[in-house]
């Protein structure tokens, strides 16, 4: 037998077939699987990778956004973008102390991602240059995490389908705000609907890389599916992104950016021409245009926390010595 390493790599497990079958079968029951409850390696590993990728997307994910806070066209806009900018820093709270639960340490995955062993959605490493690209984000970016989350509130693992719920929330909100803003630009002056095109044209393909390679190239996904860490494939929940945000486009006035795309009457789906997959393995694997600035701002940003995680752990411990003090007093 084989399960997944922390990081995705193949290690051995001495886990027996009683087991296996016994966790199996509270998978296909419906069970709630929580931290202290016996799980297969494959699958404690499985899940810190997939979560620890999740919470590195979120906190990596305000990098590109954050950059526009200041330079927002309206008051209402920047206190709208700062808001999304913190219910992303708080969905990588969420999502650490998820995986903590596994017997990870935060520490531990951020190591790894600065180490380039562990890695975050591909869409984050694409430069933002315009203020319509925040508009883009928020529909295509967070209207995809979305796609891909729902399904996740109803995870095997409870303490990760518990911090969905609320993540989901928030990003419904996010997902609406980024739209109404690109129909506030495509329905505005020339020059603002252009800038709503151009962000569209060059967001659109990489938000359908973010559901991850054709289920044929998916190495995780047959077992995270038996397991049902996941409920859909990454063809079936590209499939209902791109089914769902055609008509949205056409509500605005505005063209998705392949000329392939059409409606299958047969499928009852639109059909889409094919993704690049060459640009996807290459910007997952470092070569994207943003990647190096994104790794080097998170470890500064980590390096510069140093001092504030010590301080933090210094404070704990004098609170603990200090209620450990009082009980002796006491008895």
């Amino acid at each position: 037998m084989y399960s997944q390493g922390l990081i995705g790599a193949k290690t051995e497990t001495t886990e027996d077939e009683a087991f296996l079958a016994a966790f199996q079968r509270r998978i296909d029951a419906e069970e709630k699987i929580e931290p202290n409850d016996p799980m297969p390696e494959g699958y404690r590993r499985t899940l810190i990778r997939q979560i620890g990728q999740h919470a590195h997307s979120e906190i990596v994910g305000m990098l590109p956004e954050g950059n526009w806070i200041t330079r927002a066209p309206s008051l209402r806009r920047k206190a709208a973008l700062l808001a999304k900018v913190q219910d992303e820093g708080g969905h990588g709270l969420y999502l650490y102390s998820a995986a903590e639960t596994l017997g990870v340490s935060r520490e531990q995955m951020t190591e790894e991602l600065l180490a380039g062993k562990a890695k975050y959605s591909s869409i984050f490493n694409y430069p933002t240059l315009t203020w319509a690209d925040i508009g883009a984000i928020g529909w295509l970016v967070d209207g995809a995490a979305i796609m891909n989350q729902i399904p996740l509130c109803r995870c095997s693992y409870g303490p990760y389908a518990r911090a969905m719920i609320r993540v989901c929330k928030e990003e419904s909100f996010h997902q609406r705000q980024g739209y109404e803003i690109m129909m506030t630009l495509a329905n505005g002056t020339p020059e603002q609907k252009e800038l709503a095109q151009d962000a569209l044209n060059r967001w659109w393909w990489p938000s359908l890389m973010m559901f991850g390679p054709h289920d044929s190239d998916s190495q995780h996904g047959d077992q995270s599916m038996r397991w049902k860490i996941k409920r859909f494939t990454n063809d079936e929940l590209r499939q209902q992104f791109v089914d769902s945000t055609v008509p949205q486009a056409e509500f605005i006035g505005l063209t998705l950016p392949d000329p392939e795309l059409k409606w299958n009457e047969e499928r009852g789906h639109y059909d889409f021409g094919p993704i690049d997959w060459d640009e996807f393995w290459r910007v997952v694997k470092g070569g994207g245009p943003m990647n190096k600035e994104r790794l080097e701002a998170r470890q500064k940003a980590w390096d510069e926390g140093a001092w504030v995680r010590e301080a933090a752990l210094a404070h704990a411990e004098k609170r603990k010595a200090r209620r450990e003090a009082a009980k002796m007093a006491a008895e």
